[in-house]
C-alpha cells in the first residue's frame, strides 16, 4: 500500500493524472491507510494553508421539484411541512452569520419550482450590501438565464453536486433526472465566471470504489473550485431509509484522495460527516485534506424542517461548534480564518486583509 500512495505522489506531483486503479486499490485496500491521510495534509497544508475556512449556512426553501431516492425534503415526502423563507427572515439570519465574523453566506434550498429568480437576485444585492461578504448559491439545476441573473446580482459562488458520476446509479437515484443536464449546468456556471463547486456521496447503494475512483476523476477534470464529498445518510422517509450508512473511512479516504488529485481546491468538513461521526470524525476530515466547515444557521423551527437526512446540527450548536474548532485548531496548529476565502487558483479572491484566530 505505501508503494501505491508512493507512486501516486509521484503522479500528481508531476501533474499526470493517476489510473483509476490506483484509486481503486487505495479505495479497497482493508488495512489502515494512515499515509494516505499524512500525504493529503501535507498537500492541504502546502496548497492551501493551515487556514480553516467557515461559511455560514441559510436554509430558506424546503421545497423541491425532484424526488431524488435518499433525500428527506424530495417531492415524495408528504411527512414534512414546507416552508419558504421571507426576505426579512433571511437578512436577519445573514446578519446573525456576519455578527460571528463569517464573511461567506451560502443560500440553500430544494429545486423549488416557485422560485423567483428575481427575488433571490434582489436578496443577493441586499445580502451584499451588508458590507465585503461572498455568496455562495446552491438552489439546484436551473436556466442559463437565471444563473446569470444571480451572477449579475453579485452571487459569488455556486455548489451543485453531482452525487455520483456512474450513468447508471445515477438514473436510478434521481427519477426524472439526467446526469448530462446535471454536467451541463456545471459547465454553464464555470463558463459564467462562477466559483464552481461539485461533489458526490460515498455509499450509495450498487455504488463500489470502481464507480468512486471514477466520480474523483472527473471532479479532477472539471477544474473545479471547491468539492463536497459526505457519506450516504439514510432518511426513514425515503426508499433507502433501511439501508446502512455510508463508510466513514471510505469517505475519508475519498477527501484525502481529492485533496491529492485537485491541491487547489476548497474541500469541506461536510455536515454529514459530523451527523455520521461527530466533532471527531468531522476533525478527522481536517486531518485527511479538508480546509472548510459549514454551520447551519438557519433559524428555528425551519432547520428541523430541511431534513435532507436525519441528525443533522441545528443552528442552537453553530456557535458551540465553532468554539469547539477553535479549541482544536489552537491545539493543532491550525487557524480559523474570517475571511471570503476564495479559491486559491480563482480569479475572485477577497481584496480584505486576511482576519485570523492565531493557533501559535
Amino acid at each position: 500500500m505505501r508503494g501505491s500512495i508512493r507512486q501516486l505522489l509521484d503522479l500528481v506531483e508531476s501533474g499526470l493524472v493517476p489510473p483509476e486503479g490506483f484509486l481503486v486499490e487505495i479505495l479497497s485496500f482493508t488495512d489502515s491507510v494512515d499515509e494516505l491521510f499524512q500525504a493529503a495534509d501535507r498537500f492541504r497544508d502546502r496548497f492551501v494553508g493551515p487556514e480553516i475556512l467557515v461559511r455560514g449556512i441559510v436554509e430558506f426553501s424546503n421545497y423541491c421539484r425532484n424526488s431524488c431516492a435518499y433525500c428527506g425534503i424530495g417531492s415524495r415526502n408528504r411527512r414534512i411541512p414546507r416552508y419558504r423563507l421571507s426576505t426579512q427572515q433571511v437578512i436577519c439570519t445573514v446578519e446573525r452569520i456576519k455578527d460571528a465574523g463569517i464573511k461567506t453566506v451560502v443560500l440553500q434550498s430544494g429545486e423549488d419550482p416557485g422560485l423567483d429568480p428575481y427575488w433571490l437576485a434582489d436578496l443577493i444585492k441586499e445580502i451584499k450590501s451588508l458590507g465585503q461578504m461572498a455568496v455562495t448559491l446552491s438552489v439546484g439545476e436551473r436556466s442559463k438565464d437565471e444563473y446569470a441573473i444571480w451572477r449579475k446580482a453579485g452571487a459569488d459562488r455556486y455548489l451543485l453536486k453531482v452525487e455520483t458520476t456512474d450513468p447508471a446509479l445515477y438514473q436510478s437515484l434521481h427519477p426524472g433526472m439526467r446526469l448530462e443536464n446535471r454536467i451541463r449546468c456545471l459547465e454553464v456556471l464555470r463558463d459564467l465566471g462562477y466559483e464552481t463547486g461539485s461533489g458526490n456521496i460515498i455509499g450509495l447503494p450498487g455504488q463500489g470504489p470502481s464507480q468512486i475512483a471514477r466520480d474523483l476523476l472527473f471532479l479532477r477534470s472539471f477544474g473545479l473550485d471547491m468539492l463536497a464529498i459526505g457519506p450516504f445518510v439514510p432518511h426513514p422517509d425515503t426508499p433507502l431509509g433501511g439501508l446502512e450508512p455510508g463508510s466513514m473511512e471510505q469517505t475519508l479516504r475519498a477527501i484525502a484522495l481529492a485533496r491529492l488529485l485537485c491541491p487547489y481546491c476548497n474541500i469541506p468538513a461536510t455536515s454529514a460527516i459530523g451527523t455520521i461521526g461527530g466533532d471527531s470524525a468531522r476533525r478527522h476530515a481536517l486531518n485527511a485534506g479538508a480546509n472548510v466547515v459549514m454551520l447551519n444557521f438557519t433559524p428555528w423551527p425551519y432547520s428541523s424542517l430541511y431534513e435532507i437526512y436525519p441528525g443533522r446540527p441545528g443552528p442552537d450548536l453553530a456557535g458551540k461548534m465553532l468554539e469547539g474548532l477553535m479549541a482544536w485548531a489552537d491545539e493543532n496548529g491550525r487557524e480559523i480564518r474570517f475571511s471570503i476565502g476564495s479559491a486559491r487558483h480563482s480569479g475572485c479572491r477577497a481584496t480584505e486583509p486576511d482576519l485570523f484566530i492565531r493557533s501559535n
